[in-house]
């Protein structure tokens, strides 16, 4: 990778995030947490200059790559000449994705990459709340939002990015990374997540309701759940406090303390 990059005279843009990976041990394991398979369709976001869609494209049967800055297309382009990779130059935030993966729709369908940091909550919102059949995504993405992906009830990170996740997916962290394995070296470390997409949510309250409740009770977490969600629905606090003893709660109970199930149990009442 640092020869490519010195090859064709990449500059990394600082406004688009950017930090190529250059650690194959890294790649090895991206590689083995995706799980692929020459049936499958991979989706990488944000390839660079390539380093890990060269292992990808061994393993998978096709790679779409989908690529925003412009220098680095005719790159791709020249370092993956075969049919196997398709380059394309975007937003993929902007783009249509059932367009874009049309022609693949009978290959299940696996996301990788190494996403910058300051898109990565949007980036991995949006493709889970897409619809589309994706089987799995995994990505590099700061080892802090990591933390919070996959944290547990009762801990610091666990918060509404944690459960806005869980509600589609169930999440593993694989690896941390160091900031000597990217060239330029980024100002905090990163991590691998696995995020294994449900097959339907795992609660079947009102999605709508259940994450009014959420975003409320996160929003102002160190108060009782009462307190938060009395000014988060505009709710009386004697009200909130009856449905919480007939959800088997404490009237003191934090948020940051209770799981999907029990927050779909609140919500049922309020609904």
């Amino acid at each position: 990778m640092r020869t490519i990059i010195e090859r064709y005279g990449i500059q990394t843009r600082k406004k688009l995030g950017q930090h190529f990976l250059v650690d194959t041990h890294v790649v090895d394991k991206i590689i083995a947490a995706a799980n692929l398979s020459k049936d499958d369709c991979v989706l990488e976001i944000g390839p660079g200059p390539g380093g890990l869609t060269q292992a990808l494209s061994a393993h998978a049967g096709h790679i779409v790559a989908v690529e925003l800055d412009k220098q680095l297309i005719p790159v791709l382009e020249a370092l993956f000449p075969g049919p196997n990779i398709t380059i394309v130059q975007g937003d993929i935030l902007k783009l249509s994705l059932p367009e874009i993966l049309a022609p693949h729709a009978h290959c299940p369908i696996k996301v990788v990459a190494n996403l910058p940091y300051y898109i990565t909550t949007p980036v991995i919102l949006y493709l889970l709340e897409s619809g589309l059949p994706f089987k799995s995504i995994t990505v590099m993405v700061q080892k802090e939002v990591a933390k919070r992906m996959a944290a547990s009830p009762g801990t610091k990170d666990y918060g509404s990015l944690t459960l806005a996740i869980g509600y589609y997916a169930d999440v593993e962290l694989v690896a941390n990374v160091p900031v000597n394995c990217f060239m330029p070296r980024p100002a905090v470390d990163s991590a691998v997540v696995h995020i294994s997409l449900r097959p339907t949510p795992p609660v079947s309250t009102d999605k709508a309701l259940l994450f009014k409740i959420i975003h409320a009770a996160f929003n102002q977490r160190r108060k009782t759940l009462v307190n938060a969600l009395s000014a988060g629905l505009d709710m009386d606090k004697a009200h909130i406090t009856e449905i919480l003893i007939n959800c088997g709660l404490k009237p003191d109970v934090r948020g940051e303390t209770l799981d999907m199930a029990a927050f779909a149990q609140i919500a049922e009442m309020i609904f």
